[in-house]
């Protein structure tokens, strides 16, 4: 495995749907707009994935300052279910602290020479909106704020890649941002959030052995963090609705709909979860890509992974379904 395949796995490049798929969907949404440049489309794509995985591997830095993935392990082997594998590529030697600062600057600075361009291009808006989210990227768990042990992370990601990813990459790519874009990104953004709120339900009693104030626990009690599942996975729903209602958004973003089953499967799931009710780790197409579950299952952690994959193809099957539909309303608006 040479160099740029070791870091991209380990900068969990399983995760970067979570960021391409809503920045996609920005570009398409963009391309609705005669000012729309392809080129600038793409670098900012660029751009948000290496800044993305720069910020995973910031995230694993701090972390291991901390001692979380020892602590993790500890408890694991006291019979607490805990996600244990959290950066083993540091813990089995193959790189070193050093390593791993050298890979998280060089991500950020492909990040940053893209954002240049952009801004010479486009002016200082995305500018700012890249400032913004840079700050919260490294406080979500850097030093001074840690906002991810003081029960504001979630709400973090869910704003970095929801409104500012999007409305950044919908100005990179045409120079416009309107209340189309600023919707569909606050659906997006709770979709987003979704997918660490649910990480942070499941792995709830080992955060609290490390004194990681996550949202859920902050909400303590199952009905409330029920019933914040319920918003991160049916709001977005709602928000869809209204903006066809109100005749913001074009009719076809209903088509999203058809997605509540698996928003209800994961809800449902989280609940079982929180009752300590048995879910059979048995993977259904609808469920969309699960990765090598076998194996998760053989490493203990198919409970977790079975919730946490839905969640982010979640979001993935919702961004593209709004992707098709704005590349049809193109299409059709070119030919008529």
């Amino acid at each position: 495995m040479n160099k740029i395949s070791f870091w991209l796995h380990n900068a969990r490049h399983i995760s970067l749907p979570q960021s391409i798929l809503p920045a996609v969907l920005a570009t398409g949404m963009a391309m609705q707009y005669d000012t729309f440049s392809w080129w600038l489309a793409l670098i900012a794509l660029f751009g948000v994935a290496c800044a993305h995985l720069g910020m995973n591997l910031a995230d694993d830095y701090f972390d291991y300052k901390v001692g979380s993935g020892e602590k993790r392990k500890a408890l694991a082997s006291e019979g607490m279910r805990a996600r244990v594998h959290k950066y083993p590529y540091l813990t089995s030697g193959e790189a070193t602290l050093c390593d791993l600062a050298m890979a998280i600057c060089a991500f950020l600075a492909a990040a940053a020479a893209a954002g240049v361009v952009v801004v010479i291009f486009r002016g200082t808006t995305p500018l700012i909106i890249a400032i913004v989210g840079c700050i919260l990227g490294i406080s979500y768990s850097g030093w001074p704020f840690r906002l991810s042990y003081h029960g504001y992370g979630e709400l973090v990601i869910g704003m970095m890649f929801g409104p500012l990813l999007m409305t950044g990459v919908q100005y990179a790519a045409c120079g416009v941002m309107d209340e189309k874009i600023i919707l569909v990104s606050v659906a997006i953004g709770l979709l987003v959030t979704n997918i660490l709120y649910t990480h942070s339900v499941l792995d709830r009693h080992a955060d609290a052995q490390m004194d990681k104030l996550t949202l859920a626990r902050l909400l303590k009690k199952r009905n409330a963090m029920l019933g914040a599942s319920a918003v991160f996975c049916f709001v977005p729903f709602i928000l869809m609705a209204a903006g066809v209602v109100f005749g913001i958004l074009h009719w076809a973003y209903l088509f999203t709909l058809i997605l509540l089953p698996m928003a209800i499967f994961l809800w449902d799931s989280i609940r079982k979860f929180l009752y300590d009710i048995p879910v059979p780790l048995t993977v259904r197409p609808w469920m969309g890509p699960m990765g090598k579950f076998d194996k998760y299952c053989e490493a203990g952690i198919g409970w977790f992974m079975l919730r946490w994959l839905t969640a982010r193809n979640l979001i993935s099957f919702f961004a593209l379904i709004l992707l098709i539909v704005n590349i049809i309303l193109k299409i059709t608006h070119t030919l008529l």
